[in-house]
C-alpha cells in the first residue's frame, strides 16, 4: 500500500476534508458574531495538478534549490485555509450565511463518505488478493 497513488489520494482528501469541517463548524458557532470573516478551505485545484501533471508541460526540479512550479507529489498538496473579507452578508460585518455553510457541510459530509467507501472498496479487494480468492 506504501507508494499506492489512489491511497495517496485518498489520504490527502480526507486529511483536507476535515481541515475544511473544522472551517466550516467555525463558520456556523459564528454566525452571529458581529464582523467575523468567514473561512474557506481549497485543496481541489492542487490534487487535480497533482493528478494531470502527465498531461502538462512543467519545469523541471532537478536541485533542492529550485522551486517547483506546481505541487509534485500528492503529499505537497496543502489545504488552504483563507478569511473571506470581501463579502458582506449582514449590516453587522459578518458574512457567514448559515443556509451556505449547512450546504457545504453536507456536500463535505457525502465527499468524506464517497472517499471512506472508496478506501472500503479498496480493503476488500486486497483482502480477496491476500485470502486467493
Amino acid at each position: 500500500m506504501l507508494g499506492d497513488f489512489t491511497w495517496s489520494v485518498i489520504d490527502k482528501e480526507a486529511e483536507s476534508l476535515a481541515v475544511r469541517f473544522n472551517a466550516i463548524t467555525k463558520n456556523i458557532a459564528n454566525a452571529n458574531t458581529p464582523g467575523y470573516a468567514r473561512h474557506n478551505v481549497s485543496f481541489e485545484d492542487q490534487m487535480k495538478e497533482v493528478m494531470e501533471r502527465d498531461n502538462k508541460l512543467h519545469m523541471t526540479v532537478t536541485s533542492q534549490g529550485h522551486i517547483p512550479s506546481h505541487p509534485m507529489r500528492m503529499s505537497d498538496v496543502h489545504a488552504a485555509e483563507t478569511l473571506v473579507r470581501d463579502e458582506r452578508y449582514r449590516l453587522d460585518q459578518n458574512n457567514v450565511d448559515p443556509e451556505r455553510e449547512m450546504a457545504a457541510l453536507a456536500e463535505t459530509r457525502m465527499m468524506y463518505s464517497a472517499f471512506m467507501r472508496i478506501a472500503s472498496n479498496k480493503l476488500t479487494s486486497l483482502k480477496s488478493v491476500i485470502a486467493g480468492r
